[in-house]
């Protein structure tokens, strides 16, 4: 079955048509109603499907075979193969940069297809889909430009005997990448592409609420002639993925998600030693400090959260400012946000798009309504956005006179709600910032760039931007505490697909001789 784009009369009333004139341009993905496992397009198990709901109009967008335990372990057996007795592993890193090369090119000639489906799973602007395609396509050549200049193999001097040392990098081996809905073209990137230059093989098991960028991976590893069993895609739910989790076949599970997520994950891998990577969820800290100007502030802050309409796990959503300047700020917060467009996610004149599904939207009223029962101050947005009738969207919502130790304060909402926290001072700013289980991301708000290196020096985050928001995964996204293990993106995001090998020999080998 391939996927069926809705027509313009299917849409409904307050649903902008853009989005049925650009899915007449796209080829529709082709192998919905099976798995791509050992190069090969094949049958599911079972006959059961899951529904992909279209965010913006509620309706019905494909539905997609969902995996079976027996799929599960027919793509693990693909991988292990693969890896065990495939050609992958022993190709040179330059000749496996080649294939990385002509998935950028896939990438960059599927951009219309990506942009006709993401924005109708999750949400997503079309103009990030695109912007994230090309990124994508850059990621991948940035890794096969990583074969030519990575020390995969360099010398070491013996401590302990022996003439002749080397540090060899080689593959972790089999790895399960586990992918949520929110950003699947850039996570399923930050991935596979430098899973794939290390030599490893992959199982990708895709979102069941956002698997149709998991299939177009899948048909790019077809039509570039990725040895079979390299990439194997499949779409399941939680009870299938931990199959992929438990396996001893598999050596290493890269996971995005929630971190209530990755502590499940994360003890499963430690019950038999897999190697692992998390990237889970935040509450990420912005420190305004006394000197910065607010209407710049409350703009930049207000602009990054309607990204992907903050169903990203880094968002700036807890704004920590000096208690003398809370209710300024709130006021300009409240301000910018009013005046976002909010509808379609394929009218260029939108800034912020639905949620990506209904349990979401739930989720993000809920927190709603607890920060109105526990005391903080509405300053905008709390409701439905009245000229919108159908699909799962909400208004931009600010509340100031938060306490720290409040429920929308301390847990991640997913959304685009931001909660504005009273400091006595730049001392106690930082404490309040650093007061949470999670470090994923935070920025500091100042004029005077020694004072925010000062402060990002005390934040306890992965990141610590500058005036904005500024996660960077051509240099390295990770978190501290419970956002999680390991580090994605750069140099630092091939690290963990690598075991590091001492070989010690009684001599030089023929290309470390003079």
């Amino acid at each position: 079955m391939g996927v069926t784009m809705m027509t313009a009369e299917q849409e409904g009333p307050g649903i902008m048509t853009l989005a049925a004139e650009t899915a007449k341009e796209t080829q529709s993905l082709r192998n919905v109603n099976k798995f791509f496992i050992g190069g090969e397009w094949v049958k599911p198990s079972s006959t059961d499907t899951i529904s992909v709901i279209d965010s913006g109009t509620e309706e019905l967008f494909f539905e997609v075979a969902e995996a079976k335990a027996p799929d599960m372990d027919r793509a693990i057996a693909a991988a292990r193969r693969a890896f065990d007795e495939g050609p992958w592993p022993r190709l040179t890193h330059a000749e496996r940069a080649g294939y990385l090369r002509a998935f950028a090119a896939g990438l960059r000639g599927r951009a219309a297809d990506i942009g006709a489906i993401w924005p109708r799973e999750s949400g997503a602007l079309q103009a990030v889909a695109g912007s994230f395609t090309r990124s994508s396509a850059e990621t991948f050549e940035f890794y096969a430009d990583l074969a030519d200049t990575f020390p995969f193999e360099e010398p070491a001097v013996p401590t302990a005997g022996g003439e002749f040392g080397l540090i060899v990098r080689e593959p972790v081996g089999v790895v399960g990448a586990i992918i949520p809905w929110n950003a699947p073209i850039a996570l399923i990137t930050y991935k596979i592409a430098p899973a794939l230059l290390a030599g490893c093989t992959v199982v990708l098991k895709s979102s069941p609420e956002a698997p149709g960028v998991g299939y177009l991976f899948a048909e790019i590893a077809q039509e570039i002639g990725l040895p079979a069993g390299v990439l194997n895609v499949v779409t399941a739910d939680r009870e299938v993925s931990e199959l992929l989790v438990v396996d001893p076949r598999v050596d290493k599970i890269t996971f995005t998600g929630s971190t209530a997520a990755g502590r499940r994950i994360g003890s499963l891998c430690g019950s038999r030693i897999a190697r692992v990577t998390l990237e889970l969820g935040g509450k990420s800290a912005a420190v305004v400090l006394d000197d910065v100007d607010l209407g710049f502030t409350a703009d930049a802050l207000a602009g990054a959260e309607c990204f992907l309409s903050g169903q990203v796990c880094s968002s700036l959503t807890r704004i920590v400012v000096p208690r003398h300047r809370h209710d300024e700020l709130v006021d300009a917060l409240a301000a910018a946000f009013a005046k976002v467009v909010v509808g379609s996610p394929y009218d260029p004149t939108v800034q912020m798009g639905p949620l990506a599904m209904r349990r979401q939207r739930d989720r993000v009223e809920g927190f709603i309504a607890k920060g109105l029962e526990e005391g903080a101050t509405l300053a905008t947005g709390g409701g439905r956005p009245k000229h919108l009738d159908r699909g799962w969207f909400v208004e931009p919502t600010v509340f100031g006179n938060v306490q720290n130790e409040a429920t929308i304060a301390q847990e991640e909402i997913f959304g685009p709600v931001l909660s504005v926290v009273p400091a006595a001072d730049e001392q106690d700013a930082v404490r309040i910032a650093n007061d949470s289980i999670y470090g994923l991301n935070a920025s500091v708000f100042t004029d005077d760039v020694d004072r925010a290196r000062e402060v990002a020096s005390q934040l306890r985050s992965g990141t610590v931007g500058h005036n904005g928001f500024r996660t960077d995964f051509g240099i390295a996204f990770g978190g501290f505490k419970q956002s999680g293990i390991g580090r994605e993106g750069g140099t630092e995001g091939l690290l963990p697909f690598l075991e590091t090998k001492t070989v010690i020999l009684e001599g030089r080998p023929a290309r470390y001789r003079d």
